[in-house]
């Protein structure tokens, strides 16, 4: 599948993809802690324990595992606001992000970012970004210090459907082409921004084109499938660290629960919801893979969903438990000084 990645775009082969199975059920693991800790903040949300926006990945957490799956130490990884998932995949602690979603001073922005602004230095989590659109310049820039530095690493800048259009993407995309940055560009395609769909707001919805008038390539991808995930993206990938220039990935995915809790998502039909929940769930499809392949039983699988819960029933106690910053720290994090 690999080609030279100034040339052309293309599609991913449909044919069905194999991982270790030591691999997959890693990658099993992470799809499910992800999404037991998305659960249990949007529990909190609904009891006002969490204040503002709060946009919950479930369902799309393959994207986030099989890409993770392909980074190497010194990787940097940017996003948008539905960024819990990334965090975890990055390797961040559940009971500092979930500190962080409730406010709290143990938080990883010390209680003052929330949900959309957290970072870690140590991981290379660069956020975490209420803007749309805004962290495809700053994954763009992170890029060009590591070039610049002559590091061997990637940036992964991860942006959705709705943000593709916006202007300063492009003038990434251009940028990026024109010093042949190391940055994989990763459009998260989950069908809507906000309450529009791809349909109405683009007029070609095949995103994976979007970097080619630039020369970069794309590549099309089945976000539901963690294994699809991993073995497509990785020619493509390993393009981008050979100092080629960047790429495009279109992850097609789906998210179950609306744009933010706040959102009711009337603007689907619960039988589009549900026929995606029983036909394409990532971790269904990881599951029926590790049972038909004997790596893993139901008992065993039931024992790994116990030790997540406790983990995320232990972040969730840590982060009540913990206190919300002093005042004065609303005058800190503000300027430096350099």
């Amino acid at each position: 599948m690999s080609a030279s990645p100034r040339k052309t775009t293309r599609k991913a082969s449909a044919e069905p993809a194999a991982i270790p199975p030591e691999e997959l059920l890693r990658q099993y693991r992470l799809m499910l802690l992800i999404r037991r800790f998305e659960e249990k903040a949007g529990q909190l949300y609904g009891m006002g324990l969490i204040g503002g926006f709060c946009h919950l990945y479930i369902g799309q957490e393959a994207v986030v595992t099989g890409l993770t799956a392909l980074s190497r130490p010194g990787d940097a990884v940017v996003t948008s606001y539905r960024d819990h998932g990334h965090m975890l995949a990055c390797g961040m602690d559940p009971k500092g992000v979930m500190a962080e979603l409730t406010g709290r001073a143990t938080g990883y922005s010390r209680g003052k970012g929330g949900s959309m602004h957290m970072f870690s230095r140590e991981k290379n989590f660069f956020g975490g970004h209420g803007i749309v659109g805004a962290q495809v310049p700053i994954g763009t820039g992170l890029a060009f210090a590591q070039k610049y530095r002559g590091e061997a690493a990637v940036t992964f800048c991860y942006l959705g459907d709705g943000a593709v259009n916006q202007g300063q993407v492009y003038e990434s995309f251009n940028m990026a082409a024109l010093w042949k940055l190391p940055v994989v560009y990763v459009i998260e395609n989950n069908k809507y921004g906000m309450g529009t769909s791809v349909e109405r707001a683009s007029s070609n919805v095949e995103l994976f084109r979007r970097g080619q008038a630039y020369g970069i390539p794309g590549l099309q991808i089945d976000g539901m499938d963690v294994a699809h995930v991993q073995q497509q993206a990785a020619d493509i990938i390993a393009d981008v660290r050979a100092g080629t220039g960047p790429c495009v990935l279109e992850m097609q995915t789906y998210r179950y629960r609306g744009h933010s809790m706040s959102d009711p998502a009337k603007y689907r039909s619960k039988e589009e919801v549900s026929r995606m929940r029983q036909e394409h769930d990532p971790i269904d499809h990881a599951k029926g893979l590790l049972l038909a392949g004997g790596i893993a039983d139901e008992a065993a699988l039931k024992e790994i969903d116990r030790e997540i819960k406790a983990v995320i029933g232990e972040a969730a106690d840590f982060a009540q438990a913990s206190a919300e910053p002093d005042a004065a720290e609303l005058f800190t994090d503000v300027l430096l000084e350099a």
